[in-house]
């Protein structure tokens, strides 16, 4: 398998597992090496008492995109720090994009920034994580590239 690939297959067998990400209605629809691109449809379960997106619900599809990046070399990763800072509100049947990207990846810790747009492209949030890796393999051994 090529890079991607093996992103790819790291990214599904995680979000087989990932009941908070499949719960929340989101989708992975692009996976490459140290990237990933989540949906997510905002719903009337998800709004707070301002009638716009809880910031909760914001950080978890940013952070789902986050671990999905720092995974895709099949080496287990977790977050060691996230932030995240709010520019515009979501509201109910907007579409959420989180596009997350390297911007340092070393042997054992990484940093990531995650920009959420809405349907318009207009910039909701941008979240930063920092992620740290645990010496163990995404895949399970049937599906190594190297096994």
């Amino acid at each position: 398998m090529d890079a991607d690939q093996i992103a790819q297959a790291c990214a599904q067998q995680m979000f087989s597992h990932d009941n908070v990400s499949r719960t929340m209605g989101m989708e992975i629809v692009h996976m490459a090496c140290r990237q990933s691109e989540v949906t997510m449809r905002v719903t009337a379960e998800m709004l707070n008492g301002h009638q716009t997106c809880h910031g909760g619900q914001i950080f978890s599809l940013a952070d789902s995109a986050f671990a999905f990046a720092c995974n895709s070399e099949n080496e287990s990763a977790v977050a060691s720090a996230c932030s995240i800072d709010f520019l515009r509100p979501a509201k109910e049947n907007d579409v959420l994009t989180a596009r997350a990207q390297a911007l340092h990846q070393g042997r054992r810790v990484g940093i990531y920034i995650v920009n959420i747009t809405n349907q318009n492209q207009e910039l909701v949030a941008i979240f930063k994580g920092n992620s740290a890796r645990l010496n163990q393999a995404v895949l399970p051994p049937d599906q190594r590239s190297d096994s």
